[in-house]
């Protein structure tokens, strides 16, 4: 899942992606670009890229809940980015939200 833009490049290179969580802002940058060119924006994710390669599993993988929180917990840079993304995401969310309903109101 792709998250924390800052602009609609970073968006555009990760064409393909299940999952994006993008501001209302860079929205309305992205619904305003014409894209003619697959040349103007480098695409970070494709098969061709990771084909046989074998990737080393990180060691949270193999945790239980209750140790990869406490590991988590531990991690200081971790624990707050994580926290301060979170909120920063629901604040966005809402904007989203309002965003969605004036323009819904719009149309009425």
């Amino acid at each position: 899942m792709g998250a924390s833009f800052r602009n609609t490049k970073q968006i555009l290179g990760l064409a393909g992606c299940d999952l994006l969580t993008i501001s209302p802002k860079l929205l309305d940058e992205l619904a305003s670009t014409s894209i003619d060119d697959k040349d103007q924006f480098q695409v970070y994710l494709n098969q061709d890229q990771t084909a046989g390669r074998s990737q080393e599993r990180k060691k949270y993988d193999r945790l239980n809940e209750k140790t990869f929180r406490w590991m988590l917990n531990e991690d200081e840079m971790a624990h707050d980015k994580l926290s301060d993304g979170i909120r920063k995401f629901a604040v966005d969310a809402r904007k989203l939200e309002e965003l969605v309903r004036s323009r819904i109101q719009q149309r009425k």
